[in-house]
């Protein structure tokens, strides 16, 4: 997948990567495939970085260079980066505010920012003034690498060990887990310290295993991370790998619609009990819940009361479409889709009178959303499509 395409890049962003393992690499990436498509690419740091990485562009300028200096650089290298002074072997900070005084003086296509320090570790939490991002930001990519999973969190293997510690209450010296990188990449004061809430938020893990078992624990933390109001997606790759951009979790949910009449069994079908003493209504929600859908609608109309009760215990938003009867299912689904969180990329629709609906299921439908992008996923069984699982 396209690094474009996984993190949503348009003309005229400005785009400012955070965090740890893997953010130069990144940032190049992004700026050689832009280029190599005709896009005019300015990049900058906003923090120190060593005097060699200036050759990893086709072209650097002092970001003191004359305006129509730059732009003709522009036209002839496509991708140019802007630095500072060099003083003993390191080239100086862009200020963020030169930054945006620059966008309106360059004619670029897009804006990469390098906004923040990490000291080549793979996991980072911010330091006092930290990260410097550009106020023009329209996109922030948190960064952070799977290299740290396994490694002891102390300041020896992590940028800034210390306030992870105090903030989330790891051990010190405790084995980092996918789940810790997780949480760090989320947190308002870590990961997303000093990105405006405004401002579209894809997170990059980069280093990610792609064995079986490890690249389903990369999933999970994904997921965990995506609990985050303002974190749109997270992208799953490795930066300097054949694929860098294997896949791009992104917020689903499913509104389950629950309001019909339901009765080819003799009774109301959602309320009948199915396994392990539970309605068939639960079992449905179970699968969604083991498969880490998250948010949950249920669409109630006819025993509205019945299942709204026997839901309580779970964790699920209950909505009633008192238009059921003479809306049918079309009603109902747009009743839930209301309720969904703007933030939202993808619902799966799910009839809540289907015992049948597999876990394993509901995870391939999700995946292909992920690997694929399309608009609309649609599983099949012996190639004919359909909407029951």
């Amino acid at each position: 997948m396209k690094f474009t395409d996984a993190f949503g890049i348009e003309k005229g962003a400005v785009v400012s990567l955070i965090g740890a393992g893997g953010k130069t690499s990144l940032l190049v990436g992004i700026g050689y495939e832009l280029a190599e498509t005709g896009w005019r690419v300015l990049a900058a740091a906003t923090v120190p970085v060593p005097e060699e990485q200036l050759s990893l562009f086709p072209a650097a300028l002092h970001a003191n260079t004359e305006p129509a200096v730059i732009s003709q650089t522009l036209s002839e290298a496509r991708f140019v980066v802007l630095h500072g002074d060099i003083v003993r072997g390191r080239a100086m900070a862009v200020a963020p505010s030169l930054i945006d005084a620059l966008l309106d003086r360059i004619d670029s296509d897009v804006m990469l920012v390098e906004a923040d320090y990490a000291a080549g570790k793979p996991l980072k939490a911010p330091s006092r003034g930290e990260p410097q991002i550009p106020k023009a930001t329209t996109l922030a990519i948190p960064v952070a690498s799977f290299a740290a999973v396994g490694q002891a969190l102390n300041d020896e293997n992590v940028y800034n060990a210390q306030a992870m510690i105090d903030r989330c209450g790891f051990p010190l010296n405790g084995a980092i887990r996918p789940s810790w990188i997780a949480q760090v990449i989320r947190d308002d004061q870590l990961g997303m310290a000093g990105v405006p809430r405004d401002v579209r938020t894809v997170a990059f893990f980069n280093q990610t295993p792609m064995t079986p078992y490890n690249r389903v624990r990369a999933r999970i933390a994904a997921k965990i991370a995506l609990r985050h109001s303002t974190l749109h997606a997270v992208a799953l790759g490795e930066v300097r790998g054949h694929e860098p951009v294997r896949e791009v979790q992104r917020p689903v949910g499913a509104v389950v619609l629950a309001a019909g009449m339901s009765t080819r069994m003799g009774e109301q079908k959602l309320l009948k009990l199915w396994r392990e003493n539970r309605t068939i209504i639960e079992y449905v929600i179970e699968q969604l819940i083991k498969a880490r859908v998250d948010p949950i609608v249920v669409v109630t109309g006819h025993d509205a009361k019945e299942i709204k009760a026997v839901l309580a215990p779970w964790d699920v938003t209950v909505v009633n479409n008192r238009a059921y009867k003479t809306g049918e299912m079309l009603s109902s689904l747009k009743a839930g889709l209301s309720a969904m969180p703007a933030h939202t990329a993808a619902t799966l629709m799910v009839l809540g009178d289907q015992p049948a609906l597999q876990t394993r299921v509901v995870n391939r439908i999700v995946l292909a959303h992920a690997e694929a992008q399309h608009e609309l996923i649609v599983p099949s069984h012996t190639m004919r499509a359909g909407i029951r699982f």
